[in-house]
């Protein structure tokens, strides 16, 4: 049977006989398209949470026998560390994957030696993802749900718009992430035939 020869996107080239190459070919469009979906979803998570802000006016009461005082406030993810964080994490995981996604594109045939620090680098990715997103539902259930304990009110009876938004981030990073630990999964996949080939 002849060899197949395919450009693996977390490698080099895969090698294959008959069927075998064409599942190892299917498996790289795969984490190609993949890699190109966490580039995407990573930023427009960060670029939809970074923009979410409302203004809502609130009456505060002073004195009970004053009229309460109507007086604008705003809900921005910035005024929260867990979604600046979440933001951070990913703008840079979509920095690395836009890199990583260059590099494996850029060298096709020579990416051999940089497979291992890829899929490291990938599972690295993952969990600031998961420790962004888990930070993020973390406040976003605060802000919606309220703690009765500490005396917290919920927010998002009153900034609905902005809880939206950052519930519409938190999800689209979610799905990154699950994207990304499917890379790390068939990079180990494809790691493994190699070492017991």
């Amino acid at each position: 049977m002849e060899s197949i020869a395919k450009q693996g996107v977390n490698g080099g080239l895969r090698h294959g006989t008959g069927d075998e190459g064409k599942t190892q070919a299917g498996a790289g469009v795969s984490a190609g398209i993949l890699r190109l979906l966490v580039v995407a979803m990573t930023l427009v998570a960060a670029l939809v949470m970074a923009t979410a802000s409302e203004t809502q006016t609130v009456s505060i009461e002073v004195a009970p026998t004053l009229p309460p005082l109507p007086v604008p406030v705003t809900a921005k993810a910035s005024y929260s560390s867990a979604f600046v964080y979440f933001i951070v994490a990913n703008a840079i995981a979509f920095a690395y994957s836009a890199c990583s996604l260059a590099v494996v594109v850029l060298k096709r045939g020579s990416t051999r030696g940089s497979i291992l620090p890829i899929s490291i680098l990938d599972a690295v990715m993952v969990g600031l993802l998961f420790s962004g997103n888990g930070a993020a539902a973390a406040f976003g259930v605060l802000g919606k749900y309220g703690n009765s304990h500490v005396g917290w009110t919920k927010v998002c009876n009153v900034f609905g718009r902005f809880c939206a938004q950052a519930s519409a981030s938190i999800v689209v990073s979610l799905i990154a992430s699950v994207n990304l630990l499917a890379l790390v999964i068939l990079s180990m996949v494809g790691l493994h035939r190699r070492s017991s080939a």
